[in-house]
C-alpha cells in the first residue's frame, strides 16, 4: 500500500493588501521526502515556487494535492 501525501499548515497571515501566505509543512509520498514552504494567495489563486510546475521540488502529485488542498481550505474560509 503506498503511503499518503502529507500537508500541515503551520501558520498564515494576511496583509493589509489583502495577500494571505500561508506556511505549512508536509510529506511527498511519491519521493518519499519531507517538504517546508510558503504559498501566496492573491485575488484566491495561490502562488508559490512550492506549487509551481517549473520550480517545485515536490512530485507532480504531491503538488497537484498541495494545491487543492490550499484551494478548498481557502475556500471554505480557513485562513481568515
Amino acid at each position: 500500500m503506498m503511503e499518503e501525501h502529507l500537508v500541515t499548515i503551520v501558520d498564515f497571515q494576511t496583509t493589509e493588501h489583502r495577500t494571505t501566505f500561508v506556511k505549512l509543512v508536509g510529506y511527498d509520498a511519491e519521493s518519499n521526502n519531507k517538504f517546508e514552504g510558503e504559498v501566496k494567495f492573491v485575488g484566491g489563486r495561490p502562488f508559490g515556487d512550492l506549487i509551481h510546475a517549473d520550480r517545485s521540488a515536490l512530485s507532480a502529485s504531491c503538488r497537484e494535492y498541495v494545491q487543492t488542498l490550499l484551494i478548498v481550505k481557502y475556500n471554505e474560509g480557513e485562513f481568515k
